[in-house]
């Protein structure tokens, strides 16, 4: 059994409640470097709320979240960005009015003082780190469109770029690929399948193909609790899985 001090992310005996309810419930599950892990269940398992537990957003009643070793749950949200995580959520935030360069741009962690940021200018380091993010992510023949015209899957795209620019080493998407094209969703895959080389990626998705086409793998929740973990062809197949989640 490797120690969780291995992992790039260990969360373990996670619990939180609203209300007496508890929408996480005891849940312990682990992240390795350069790993997509997806997180798939039925609607009101706690999956988004198990990554807003991670980024800080909503707070645990109970339970560790490590981060390369470091705990997470006494920090606030930008402090964890700080350390290495980034998270994308259901709706794109990128600035509609500003190109896909300057989204990109803005995004570039800059000095990080008031001083930093006024002798901040557009160098060459800048440009060639937008220049490489754009075409991974499929918009270098668009950094000069404003970021309004983008499809809806361009526009998701964007925003994967604005967190990679921050080079986190642990990156979370909420359903990233909801509304795509089919021709979207293989790009995503492709997309996701090239960033791992240096960070992990945490993933929640309820479109099954694409889950295929990247997990290495997969903790399906059910009501706060881990109802199955492992690859996707061993998940799959679960009847646990298939009687509560997949034979909808």
């Amino acid at each position: 059994m490797a120690n969780p001090t291995d992992y790039l992310l260990a969360v373990e005996g996670l619990t939180v409640s609203f209300d007496g309810f508890k929408a996480v419930n005891d849940l312990s599950f682990y992240v390795d470097s350069n790993e997509i892990h997806v997180i798939i269940g039925p609607n009101g398992a706690g999956k988004t709320t198990v990554l807003d537990l991670i980024c800080g957003r909503t707070k645990a009643s109970g339970g560790s979240i490590k981060f390369r070793n470091r705990e997470l749950t006494a920090m606030k949200e930008h402090q964890i960005v700080k350390a290495g995580v980034g998270r994308k959520f259901q709706n794109p935030s990128i600035y509609d009015d500003l190109t896909v360069f300057e989204n990109l741009e803005i995004s570039y962690p800059r000095g990080r003082t008031v001083f930093g940021a006024l002798a901040f200018k557009r160098d060459a380091a800048v440009r060639e780190r937008v220049a490489e993010i754009a075409e991974m992510i499929f918009l270098a023949d668009h950094l000069d469109q404003r970021a309004e015209y983008l499809s809806h899957g361009q526009k998701q795209w964007l925003e994967i770029g604005m967190l990679l620019i921050q080079d986190p080493e642990l990156l979370m998407l909420d359903e990233p690929v909801a509304g795509m094209s089919v021709n979207e969703r293989k790009k995503t895959a492709e997309l996701l399948n090239r960033i791992i080389r240096n960070r992990s990626v945490l993933v929640i998705e309820h479109d099954m193909k694409f889950v295929e086409d990247i997990a290495h793998r997969v903790t399906v929740l059910h009501q706060g609790k881990i109802l199955s973990e492992g690859s996707m062809e061993r998940v799959k197949t679960d009847p646990k899985v298939v009687e509560v989640y997949l034979g909808h």
